[in-house]
């Protein structure tokens, strides 16, 4: 076999690990994927190429089972180069478009919409930075993350909701520099502990054609992020729209 067929291969089967993870919160085996995937490839096969993704450090096993979940470094590669992009559907779009007009004629409820909007679609914490309103931090659904099995831990509940009252750090979390129009923070990468085990997609807004403040979506790293990305990126520019008609 080519080396690049090899590669491709390892990719696909990667990103079908990750896949499946992200939807079923368990560890994925060989026979998962040579069941739910088209790959023509024995489960022998399979195996030995999570084995193999597993010594690259893409993936790694619990000690109580034999199949595989995605780490920090796996999450990446995916973001990087597996996960397909995706854009908002038009009936999602109509959807989101109705509830701004509801609300439209009043900033602060503008901006609470904006995260509640973002909770609801993605099933994770939205966050709404405004700073030229008394640096106001607008966020829901916080609900849906203690929902989520990897923060079933009294320990790991106490360390999320302590964060949320914390304002002034959540608003340095999520003002962090950003590279690119929509920025996504895994893990270790967000550089605050208490949610070390969350990923954090982060994206900018204008107000009065001038960059001002923050739209994030706080998750999991079994968030699904095509999704996330896409609701972020929407919203960040629809907002920007909005307010630029203040």
């Amino acid at each position: 076999m080519r080396q690049t067929d090899f590669e491709s291969r390892k990719n696909e089967i990667l990103a079908a690990a990750i896949d499946t993870y992200i939807e079923k919160a368990a560890p994925v085996s060989s026979e998962v994927l040579a069941k739910d995937y088209a790959f023509d490839l024995s489960t022998a096969t399979i195996r030995n190429v999570l084995s193999e993704l597993e010594e690259l450090g893409f993936l790694t096993h619990p000690h109580t089972s034999a199949g595989r979940v995605p780490t920090e470094k796996g999450y990446r590669y995916y973001v990087n180069y597996l996960m397909k992009k995706m854009k908002l559907l038009e009936e999602e779009r109509s959807h989101i478009d109705a509830e701004y007009k509801k609300n439209i004629k009043e900033l602060e409820r503008l901006l609470d919409t904006t995260s509640d909007v973002l909770s609801d679609f993605t099933h994770c914490t939205g966050l709404v930075y405004f700073p030229q309103l008394h640096d106001r931090l607008f966020y829901k659904g916080a609900s849906f993350m203690l929902d989520q099995p990897e923060f079933g831990s009294i320990e790991k509940i106490r360390q999320i909701l302590r964060l949320l009252e914390e304002k002034q750090k959540l608003i340095d979390i999520i003002n962090q520099e950003l590279d690119r129009k929509i920025a996504v923070f895994i893990g270790s990468e967000i550089h605050c502990n208490e949610i070390n085990d969350c990923s954090l997609v982060v994206s900018s807004y204008s107000y009065k054609n001038k960059p001002t403040g923050r739209v994030a979506v706080l998750g999991p790293k079994r968030m699904q992020y095509a999704k996330v990305i896409s609701a972020v990126d929407y919203l960040s520019e629809l907002i920007s729209e909005i307010l630029n008609d203040f």
